[in-house]
């Protein structure tokens, strides 16, 4: 009888433990779902360098207007393609009045950096190059990006005025500066982050750290950082590893004058933004970054 009130309390003790973990919040995956509100243009080509087409979806809201523009460019690695993942949260900016564009910029197995950077720059000149067509205000042009297209959001978003990081991806007449920044869960300092412990996805991309110090100088955000940076948000998951480089940068900014702001989602692992409840919430803040520096 003993042994048996014993195990029945733990079961108890076990079923109240589950009961209270089981209240946290759960991944959940999130499928697109394009709003009748908004038209999806997809597979839009804006540069072939080399033959390689750099493709846009490109989502415009119906309603008769000029709009602000976000490219929002997906993570990965540098290695692997998510743009389908990023198109809830592209929805569910683009429904709160921009024009959204994902670039499937070229992955480190297509070719090294600065190639996906590059990229990033022709989409931004396309952008611009085609305003009237896609009813975009090319006065008013952000861009956002999570984990390793955090990395390069950062950096586009550091080296508008940079002509040797450029490329020839077309337009050559339109600028690639921006007017805010976002950055979700991407290491700002490659230097820091690489040194000791060389990571593989960025030897795939910026080849060997010992070989190729300077490349990896010349690719990290926080080196462009300062004053004629465009506002910079950031946003990291609770659970999440930590971003190298991304406080020091946030300094940086903030000497220069610059706005940056942090924040952090509760509870949220990487990548965040691909699942509830942290996509509504990555997309409220994004969007409220956007309405004050954009609209």
């Amino acid at each position: 009888m003993k042994l048996a009130l014993v195990a029945f309390l733990a079961l108890a003790a076990a079923s109240a433990a589950y009961s209270q973990t089981d209240t946290k919040p759960k991944w959940k995956k999130v499928s697109p779902a394009l709003p009748e509100t908004l038209a999806l243009h997809e597979k839009v080509e804006c540069s072939k360098p080399g033959g390689y087409p750099v493709l846009l979806d490109i989502y415009v809201p119906k309603a008769e207007g000029k709009y602000p523009a976000v490219l929002l460019i997906h993570g990965g690695g540098w290695q692997k393609r998510q743009v389908e993942a990023d198109k809830p949260l592209a929805e569910r900016l683009a429904a709160r009045g921009y024009v959204v564009a994902q670039v499937a910029y070229r992955l480190s197995t297509d070719a090294p950096y600065p190639a996906a950077l590059h990229d990033c720059k022709a989409a931004l000149r396309f952008l611009r190059a085609h305003a009237g067509e896609y009813k975009i205000d090319p006065a008013r042009i952000g861009c956002a990006g999570g984990s390793a297209g955090g990395h390069l959001s950062g950096l586009t978003g550091m080296t508008g005025e940079v002509n040797a990081l450029e490329g020839t991806g077309g337009n050559p007449e339109q600028s690639t500066a921006i007017k805010a920044c976002v950055v979700m869960a991407a290491t700002m300092d490659l230097v820091e982050a690489n040194k000791e412990k060389n990571a593989e996805s960025a030897v795939l991309f910026f080849g060997k750290f010992a070989e190729k110090k300077a490349t990896y100088v010349e690719a990290s955000p926080i080196t462009h950082a300062g004053k004629g940076s465009p506002p910079t948000l950031y946003i990291e998951g609770e659970k999440d590893t930590l971003k190298v480089g991304r406080a020091e940068m946030q300094e940086k900014l903030r000497t220069a004058g610059v706005p940056t702001e942090l924040v952090t989602l509760k509870e949220a692992p990487h990548p965040f933004w691909m699942s509830q409840p942290w996509l509504d919430e990555t997309a409220k803040a994004m969007g409220d970054w956007f309405d004050k520096y954009l609209k």
